[in-house]
């Protein structure tokens, strides 16, 4: 609670483990909400592998990688199955974020628009093809079904992490291509989507021909490329702070304050520190929030009122169903149809 309500927090991230039932999640919202209005309710709620509610009633959604294999089978007419999977991707958003706002989650950090080139397996069926336009059409659709729901987006991650092997939850992956390579291919989508993205996540991947600095703590990826070349107007989170990638910055390993402080400078909105809570009862946490109230008072690192208008927008704008209305709804269940046929 005292956490919750410090005013450098701006939400809570859920997982697997912070619930038992639907009920429960809903209480949970609840309870959350009624000490600050303004706190955002996230989770990672994909579908496939990466999808934090999977029982007592949620959906168990497909991973990504098959809408992009919807797109590519074949069809009498030419552009049918493109179509066809734009639907069903559609209807997936709008699974996906309908049933979460029933239960007071106001957003999730999809869709991924990593391409898939095969190596990757922190990634792999997370993303949805290996073409950037597939990419792209797919991860519109899904925005549009969030959209629908009144859900809000965040694509990631920023420029690109789906060309490395390593996982930069343990390691610290290096994508040695050029700035044109990885602008052409990885980076596409975030410029076709400029003007539909809420909020963008940047990757822990070091690109050592533009930056020696990883993505996320980069003002040249953030600042010079993002938002100014690429014009993107939202929001920008760190990936988990407690991640292998987040800790190893300009050679050394640097404590999550430093790695905060260093994020938000180079052009960040939030941070996030996911898994720490668990720890030393969340000792890290506490240890995150006073040391950028130092860092605020020592003026090296500053809020802003962007920044926190930013944040707001992610917000939902409209009152969400019940879980029993939702069960009723028909465009719900006409999107269940098109989101689960194979």
């Amino acid at each position: 609670r005292e956490r919750l309500q410090h005013p450098l927090v701006g939400g809570v991230i859920f997982f697997a483990r912070h619930w038992q039932s639907r009920q429960h999640l809903l209480e949970l919202c609840a309870e959350i909400k009624s000490l600050r209005a303004d706190l955002l309710i996230t989770v990672d709620h994909e579908g496939g592998r990466v999808q934090r509610f999977k029982t007592d009633g949620f959906t168990h959604l497909p991973p990504m990688r098959s809408y992009g294999e919807r797109w590519l089978q074949p069809s009498k007419r030419e552009g049918d199955s493109a179509l066809a999977a734009m639907n069903a991707a559609s209807a997936c958003g709008f699974v996906l974020a309908s049933e979460l706002r029933a239960c007071g989650v106001d957003f999730s950090f999809t869709p991924v628009l990593d391409l898939d080139w095969g190596g990757s397996t922190v990634i792999g069926d997370r993303a949805f093809a290996q073409d950037a336009r597939i990419v792209t059409a797919l991860s519109q659709a899904l925005m549009a079904g969030l959209r629908q729901a009144g859900m809000r987006n965040c694509g990631k991650h920023f420029p690109g992490h789906g060309f490395v092997r390593a996982d930069s939850h343990t390691e610290i992956p290096v994508d040695t291509r050029s700035l044109r390579a990885i602008m052409q291919d990885d980076a596409a989508p975030y410029g076709w989507l400029s003007n539909t993205l809420d909020s963008v996540m940047p990757a822990h991947v070091i690109y050592p021909k533009v930056d020696s600095l990883p993505a996320g703590f980069s003002p040249k990826w953030l600042n010079e490329i993002l938002r100014e070349k690429m014009q993107f107007l939202g929001c920008i989170f760190s990936d988990d702070l407690s991640m292998e990638g987040a800790r190893q910055i300009g050679g050394k390993t640097v404590s999550y304050t430093e790695a905060a402080i260093a994020a938000l400078n180079a052009g960040c909105d939030m941070v996030l520190l996911c898994n720490q809570s668990q720890v030393e009862g969340g000792k890290s946490v506490d240890a995150l929030i006073d040391g950028l109230a130092r860092a605020q008072k020592k003026k090296q690192w500053q809020p802003n009122a962007s920044s926190e208008e930013r944040r707001l927008h992610l917000l939902p704008d409209s009152e969400p169903q019940s879980w029993d209305e939702l069960m009723i709804n028909p465009r719900y269940i006409q999107a269940l149809e098109l989101a689960l046929a194979g």
